[in-house]
């Protein structure tokens, strides 16, 4: 039968104090890193999913040819995001990208605001690729599926 001494019992509970530090400190960073991953919603799947208002989230799409509406005298914008089956009307308050355009791909991070009866994305930040091409790979792949 295997003997403990005083020495070897406590280098077993160094040991296992160690092992679970290191257990609880990786359980905490991918808990972490987990609350921290920013993925983003089709229009279809944010009409699906009825997030409830004021919920932050990034919704990704095209932006709809001729659906972009500068308010004179203001830095609101106006505009619609497609994935082609769905459009999401979006309010936009900021500096836009430099290439942001109709028909290229963006990501507005936001929330929904009820105005009337109508739902409206407020987006807080555009995002765009420097490419003029940009489609969010997700995006794309979504658009292909459906």
């Amino acid at each position: 039968m295997f003997h403990l001494t005083p020495k070897r019992k406590q280098r077993l509970f160094a040991i296992l104090a160690l092992m679970t530090l290191i257990g609880l400190a990786t359980g905490l960073i991918l808990y972490s890193l987990k609350q921290n991953i920013n993925l983003f919603f089709t229009p279809t799947q944010a009409l699906e999913a009825q997030l409830p208002l004021n919920h932050q989230f990034r919704l990704g799409g095209q932006v709809k040819p001729g659906s972009v509406q500068r308010e004179k005298n203001q830095l609101t914008v106006n505009f619609v995001l497609t994935d082609l089956h769905h459009e999401i009307p979006i309010r936009y308050t900021g500096i836009l990208p430099d290439l942001f355009r109709d028909g290229n791909g963006a990501i507005a991070e936001g929330h929904w605001e009820n105005f009337g009866q109508k739902k409206i994305f407020i987006a807080t930040q555009i995002l765009a690729k420097h490419d003029e091409n940009y489609m969010p790979r997700a995006v794309y792949e979504a658009l292909r599926k459906e």
